[in-house]
């Protein structure tokens, strides 16, 4: 059994996404993948409602009982590594959790780390990228799923999303269109991890 382990820190439309693509297309069956567990940091995320509503364990880390960023991802790491196989360590996939990782905690869960970024990487990491986007003038925005590294949204991408950006777009009407391609790749992505398709 592969599991996969979401976190998420809001509504997670994404990881939403994902548990129905595995509940349709039946990825325990096929791939002998489910979704072990889904993981916040904030006790008011929307998404854990989702998830819960499913069958699938919840669990709040809240970041901000803990000193610092290194203890709570040490916390969180532990509460991942419960759902780890023999010979079968779980995937994690960050959908919406607003946290940096520290680079420990990268280092320690190196190669089954993935993240979705609404730009076109390189192009517009970190914050507020849509209307980023539309103030550089592009004529194309997107979404990005990749490979998690120590630094931020730079690591190795597995698939992206392209959308027009449009004369009469407002950061959310982008944002809005952007998601809709979010929900399409991530699920695809995470499928072709745990089949055993290569990048």
């Amino acid at each position: 059994m592969k599991n996969i382990v979401i976190l998420i820190s809001g509504g997670g439309s994404n990881m939403a996404s994902i548990v129905r693509a595995a509940q349709t297309q039946a990825w325990e069956k096929h791939f002998g993948a489910r979704i072990a567990a889904v993981i916040s940091n904030r006790h008011d995320a929307q998404g854990l409602g989702f998830a819960q509503k499913q069958g699938i364990p919840t669990q709040t880390i809240d970041h901000k009982t803990f000193a610092s960023r290194a203890s709570f991802d040490q916390a969180l790491a532990v509460a991942i590594s419960h759902y780890d196989l023999p010979d079968q360590p779980a995937l994690v996939v960050l959908a919406g959790f607003m946290r940096i990782l520290t680079p420990a905690f990268v280092a320690q869960f190196e190669g089954r780390l993935i993240n979705i970024h609404p730009s076109l990487l390189p192009a517009f990491p970190g914050l507020h990228t849509h209307q980023r986007a539309i103030d550089a003038g592009c004529q194309f925005a997107g979404a990005t799923v990749h490979r998690v590294t120590a630094e931020l949204d730079f690591g190795p991408i597995l698939a992206q999303a392209v959308v027009p950006v449009l004369p009469q777009d407002t950061d959310k009407s982008l944002a809005d269109r952007v998601l809709t391609q979010e929900h399409l790749i991530y699920p695809r992505v995470v499928r072709a991890l745990v089949s055993g398709e290569t990048f």
